[in-house]
């Protein structure tokens, strides 16, 4: 993984190559358009973070804000990280059905998608996947998790 030590949005967005930065813009256009209201954007962990801010969580298992989605320019790909998605079945099987639409591939880890070129964007999918939880309902699903 690729760990940027950018401590701004707008540093972060600076440091891409033109390539990379339009597929991060568009990602980033998307997830702001439909992020749910509460999560805040911000650096975190070396990436675009959406999170819940501690103030409205309380303490979490590592003392950092509840990461809902999250922005990554690898070495070879752009990352969109999705916990929302990955913590429900049924959301991650009907996010990969959106993806899939038009003969596109999907290329994913346990909680990202990997995309190599902006073309591979599937806005309707991302937007879907981004507004799936309110800030309050995904703090359910992270609290229920944690009483297992």
């Amino acid at each position: 993984m690729v760990h940027s030590e950018a401590t701004t949005i707008e540093h972060y967005l600076d440091s891409l190559p033109s390539e990379r930065r339009e597929m991060v813009d568009a990602l980033r256009n998307i997830i702001l358009d439909h992020l749910p209201q509460g999560y805040e954007e911000a650096m975190n962990w070396g990436m675009i973070s959406y999170q819940v801010p501690l103030e409205v969580s309380g303490p979490t298992y590592n003392g950092q804000p509840l990461l809902y989605a999250a922005l990554s320019s690898q070495k070879h790909h752009v990352s969109l990280y999705l916990m929302g998605v990955y913590s429900s079945p049924a959301l991650a099987e009907g996010f990969e059905a959106a993806w899939l639409e038009g003969d596109n591939r999907l290329d994913r880890g346990k909680s990202c998608v990997r995309i190599r070129h902006a073309r591979e964007i599937r806005e309707v999918a991302v937007a879907k996947a981004i507004g799936a939880f309110t800030m309050e309902e995904y703090l359910e699903v992270y609290r229920a998790s944690r009483n297992r």
